[in-house]
């Protein structure tokens, strides 16, 4: 049995895992537009695969693990993650308003828009733009 190295005393008191002072790397102009793209491509791929249901997970991955890594793919990732939000909600809206059959044309035309939405931001962090989305109030930022 391997016995674990004790974490320094100052960070047994906090409970934080990290070192004090400790602040992540930052990202090359590169991979934060790699990531922006990301935050914006998987979310194109996996609303019409899941009906709407898995777009989420790739813009929230993103954001909670690179967000204090530079200021470019945290902008990238949080419009992402709006976007993905505004979508749920109108889903949402959409699945109760199959009851008076209008819904059956909303859910898949909301898919269709968040879909184009993601494929332009998805464009603009490829080319190094700073982009806010249309049509989606700023919740994550």
């Amino acid at each position: 049995m391997t016995e674990h190295p004790q974490l320094p005393p100052d960070t047994q008191q906090t409970g934080s895992a990290l070192p004090p002072g400790y602040t992540p790397a930052s990202l090359s102009p590169t991979e934060e537009r790699n990531l922006g793209t990301i935050a914006h491509v998987v979310p194109a791929i996996l609303l019409p695969l899941s009906a709407g249901t898995l777009g989420f997970v790739g813009s929230l991955v993103i954001y909670l693990m690179y967000k204090d890594r530079g200021p470019f793919v945290r902008q990238h990732a949080a419009n992402s993650l709006n976007v993905q939000i505004i979508t749920a909600i109108l889903l949402l809206v959409s699945s109760v308003l199959m009851l008076v059959l209008i819904g059956f044309l909303a859910y898949p035309l909301v898919i269709v828009v968040a879909t184009v939405i993601h494929i332009l931001g998805a464009v603009k962090a490829n080319n190094g733009e700073w982009w806010t989305p249309p049509l989606t109030p700023q919740i994550v930022r």
